[in-house]
């Protein structure tokens, strides 16, 4: 492939990305309240010792700040991946973020197959890490501040 095409093609992934993160951020933009009963039963549900009793005695009663907080990560991500700032800084969110889901939500699905869904968005947003942002980023231009590029 040409190097313009690698560069085009690293962009549109992030962009992708980007959408990815913004997709789920926005469902819970208008209200946080559906996600209390999944972030309530990820502790009975979960088989990692000690990360079941941080869900169980932290999270739970917390479920509101922690729903937040997941939103507004996933919202900072997603406009920082779509528009091409601070991108590898985004994508290391983007894989804490989605680590996060892996290891919590992860294991409230019945599926284990489907399971595999939410370590596929680890991979997706290490792969921005490793790509950067491509040539169609608005930190390509010299009036970004350092720190956004």
């Amino acid at each position: 492939m040409s190097d313009r095409l690698t560069d085009a093609w690293a962009s549109l992934f992030r962009f992708s990305v980007g959408l990815y993160w913004l997709y789920f951020a926005s469902t819970k933009w208008a209200g946080v309240e559906w996600v209390k009963g999944l972030m309530q039963s990820a502790g009975p549900a979960n088989p990692i010792p000690g990360l079941k009793e941080i869900l169980t005695d932290v999270v739970a009663p917390n479920w509101y700040f922690f729903a937040i907080a997941q939103t507004v990560g996933e919202t900072v991500v997603a406009v920082l991946l779509v528009l091409g700032l601070a991108t590898r800084w985004a994508a290391i969110g983007g894989v804490l973020l989605a680590f996060g889901l892996a290891m919590v939500v992860g294991f409230e699905v019945g599926d284990p197959g489907f399971r595999w869904l939410y370590w596929l968005a680890v991979l997706v947003n290490a792969q921005v890490v490793v790509s950067g942002a491509g040539s169609y980023a608005l930190s390509r231009f010299g009036w970004v501040p350092r720190a956004l590029r």
